[in-house]
């Protein structure tokens, strides 16, 4: 399999702070185009995309049926289950500092269905660096949790507070899944076949639930165009690389760092404000990520 020719220190990093934009991408996004139509067009255009660079790379396929049914699978839970459920909360109004709360428990959910179904061994420095990360994230989140719950009678429905736990379902499941049945897979061919089998999640979606509408703005084009490229072309190229180098644990802790730069984001873009706390929880979380991602 051809890798990422990235050093491997940096593309953690690199994928966090792109990954992280996804929220924001999101926010911008859906006032223009309900969720899985947009995610419809996101895939289908990341489809061709990467179509267009395995004829370039000259890529090959999978070797067997079974192979090709899972990355389908993978793609289904992780771009599928994943963002249509993030995007649907999102549009149903959810507060995005609850969102990323729950999606910020994936680090611990999935070292431990690690544990059971891959057999990895998650040491105590790693628990202790997986704990650490979510009293951080929980600092950083702190006041936008406590609006949350005041919004969780009054703002937005129990379905959308669902729909953000089976995104996190689909994201723990699916890097599982990938890690378990997928680890062998050629990097832009494994991709293309994945975001196929959420492709097809999305269009039906789509058609049974929507109704396909889009306003085509400058400002809808543009963040499409960086779903497309920066996120579902370069973030997962990177995610998938992260899970074939790495065990799952080492992994999901990065995860703890994207609600922290989400924050960050939410500070610049939207002139929401970070306190002493919040600082304090975003240094715990960056000890954390060093703690269970040390080989030493």
């Amino acid at each position: 399999m051809k890798n990422l020719t990235l050093s491997p220190r940096l593309i953690p990093w690199l994928f966090v702070l792109i990954w992280s934009t996804g929220f924001v991408a999101a926010k911008y996004g859906l006032p223009y185009a309900e969720p899985f139509t947009l995610l419809s067009y996101r895939n289908g255009l990341t489809l061709i995309v990467l179509f267009i660079i395995m004829q370039v790379k000259k890529s090959i396929w999978p070797s067997s049926g079974m192979a090709f049914i899972h990355l389908m699978v993978t793609g289904l839970l992780i771009h599928g289950v994943y963002l249509g459920g993030v995007f649907q909360a999102i549009k149903w109004e959810i507060p995005i500092g609850l969102t990323a709360m729950i999606i910020g428990l994936q680090p611990l959910g999935m070292a431990f269905i690690a544990g059971i179904i891959l057999h990895e061994r998650i040491i105590r420095k790693q628990w202790i660096g997986l704990i650490i990360g979510f009293l951080g994230l929980y600092l950083v989140l702190f006041e936008k949790f406590d609006l949350a719950i005041e919004g969780f009678f009054t703002g937005f429905s129990f379905l959308a507070v669902l729909a953000v736990f089976g995104s996190l379902v689909g994201i723990s499941l699916g890097t599982i899944y990938q890690k378990r049945f997928c680890s062998d897979m050629d990097l832009i061919s494994g991709t293309l076949i994945q975001y196929l089998g959420a492709f097809i999640l999305c269009i039906i979606m789509s058609l049974c639930f929507e109704t396909g509408d889009i306003h085509w703005t400058n400002a809808f084009m543009i963040t499409l165009a960086w779903q497309v490229f920066g996120l579902s072309i370069g973030a997962v190229l990177l995610l998938m690389t992260m899970i074939k180098q790495d065990a799952l644990a080492r992994v999901g802790s990065y995860f703890y760092l994207v609600p922290a730069l989400v924050a960050i984001q939410a500070w610049y873009l939207f002139d929401e404000t970070m306190n002493f706390i919040s600082i304090i929880g975003f240094l715990l979380i960056v000890f954390a990520v060093a703690i269970a991602s040390s080989k030493k």
